[in-house]
């Protein structure tokens, strides 16, 4: 997130951190455990490796995620959620329930992965 940018609100601020299509999913699938960078890709589907790592820093700079990276061969790299990125799961869980409500309201079908628990629904 820019320090120099004016934001008009609140939710602009928080837009800013964790809009987008890939962000909100990040720290969703981390939510629950540590992940590697290959295993948030294979959740995550159709993000490219460029754009993955790309989100990973952004959320990384902006203190919603921590990366470890071990001293083996090949390195291994973890991401979980800091203190601040588990402060933000209620608003995505509020997010999820909301999703499903407009999915009810509207008939629009779930997707492939939510029906298969593991989309917003799989805790």
């Amino acid at each position: 997130m820019s320090d120099e940018q004016p934001y008009q609100c609140t939710v602009a601020v928080t837009l800013a951190i964790i809009g987008g299509k890939w962000k909100s999913l990040i720290l969703w699938h981390l939510r629950l455990k540590t992940l590697r960078f290959s295993q948030l890709q294979r959740r995550l589907g159709t993000i490219t490796q460029k754009m993955q790592t790309q989100q990973l820093r952004e959320l990384e700079r902006d203190g919603m995620i921590h990366r470890q990276v071990y001293a083996e061969v090949p390195p291994r790299v973890e991401y979980s959620l800091t203190e601040l990125g588990r402060s933000v799961v209620p608003i995505l869980e509020q997010m999820c329930g909301w999703g499903k409500l407009y999915q009810e309201k509207t008939g629009i079908e779930a997707c492939p992965r939510e029906k298969s628990s593991v989309g917003c629904g799989s805790r």
